[in-house]
Parts: C-alpha cells; sequence; structure tokens
C-alpha cells in the first residue's frame, strides 16, 4: 500500500468519455494540470494537492480472494477509519462508484480499480483540504464537480496534518486485518 499526494492532474480510465473532459487539453496545461490516461476502471478523475490518494497492490490468488471480495473489503475499510478518524459517516451509492457522505449525498472518495493476473493496481483518492478546483475541469465520473466534497468543505480541517496520519493508520491496520 502507497499513500501520496499528487500535484494538480486529471486522470482518465478505461470508461473515460471524451465529453466528460470539459476543456481542451491545451487549457490543462496553461492551468499547470497534467492529463495522464491509464488502464484502471472508471472515466475522468482529478487529483491535487490536499488528497489522501492510496494505491493497493495487493495479489489476490496469494490471499484467496476474488475482485469482489477486495472491493467489499477495500469500501469497508475506507468506512470504518473514515467514521473513526472524523466521525462522518459515507455510504456507497449503488449507482456510481466511490463513497459519499451520508448526510449530504456528496462524493469524498473516488475510487479506480485495476486488476490483472489476480494483482491489483490504483485504489482511492479522499478528498482532504484539497481545492476541488480540477474536479470544475471534468465531469468526475461522469457526474457533476458539484456533486464533490472534501473534508475541508465539511469543516473538518483542524488537525488536518495529524488526522490525515490516524486515517492511514486505521485504514491500514483495518485492511489488513481483513486480508488475513
Amino acid at each position: 500500500m502507497l499513500f501520496l499526494e499528487h500535484s494538480p492532474c486529471l486522470t482518465g480510465g478505461i470508461g473515460a468519455k471524451a465529453e466528460n473532459l470539459l476543456v481542451p487539453e491545451v487549457r490543462l496545461k496553461e492551468l499547470g494540470v497534467d492529463f495522464v490516461n491509464l488502464p484502471r476502471g472508471g472515466d475522468f478523475t482529478a487529483h491535487e494537492p490536499g488528497q489522501i490518494v492510496g494505491y493497493l497492490h495487493i495479489d489476490l490468488k496469494k490471499r484467496g480472494l476474488s475482485l469482489g471480495d477486495f472491493l467489499r473489503n477495500l469500501n469497508e475499510s475506507l468506512v470504518v477509519a473514515v467514521k473513526d478518524t472524523w466521525g462522518l459517516e459515507v455510504e456507497e451509492n449503488p449507482k456510481s462508484p466511490g463513497l459519499y457522505t451520508k448526510e449530504t449525498k456528496k462524493k469524498l472518495i473516488s475510487e479506480g480499480i485495476y486488476a490483472k493476473s489476480y494483482f491489483t493496481s490504483f485504489g482511492f483518492a479522499l478528498n482532504g483540504i484539497n481545492s476541488l478546483f480540477t474536479f470544475s475541469l471534468i465531469n468526475p465520473c461522469g457526474a457533476r464537480s458539484e456533486d464533490m466534497v472534501s473534508l475541508s468543505a465539511l469543516g473538518l480541517s483542524e488537525g488536518y496534518p495529524e488526522k490525515r496520519k490516524e486515517f492511514v493508520s486505521r485504514f491500514s491496520k483495518h485492511f489488513l486485518s481483513l486480508l488475513q
């Protein structure tokens, strides 16, 4: 598992639709936003400083897990870690990947997974203290940028550097416990 932040960039998965990129690629360069096509699932998403991005490289075959098991474990671990760290309840939306705030139904966590030969790559991006600006350049996962939310927009940015570490620790422990 790798946890990091990205400089401003947009990524397009194998399901990316051209109409969901709202500005020409030349404009992205002018704005200092990189553009990358990736072999992960999903449409367009955005990355920017202040997000918690988790890349999960897991050998499913070695652990006797299906891709469905992996996705259930991922979502459960994210739900638990967000609740335990920020006291915020998030849930799945059966019509769209990712996790959404239970109260406002806005998307807090984007997910994009790829598996080849039972080995996973890519993962999730939790909107922490990022500005959400890069989301305004796309229809994220085919939705509206206004449907995205960050912890800071929810008033949960106090003590963020320590909370970020706490989240990563809680997520990692819970996720690894489910892989045993």
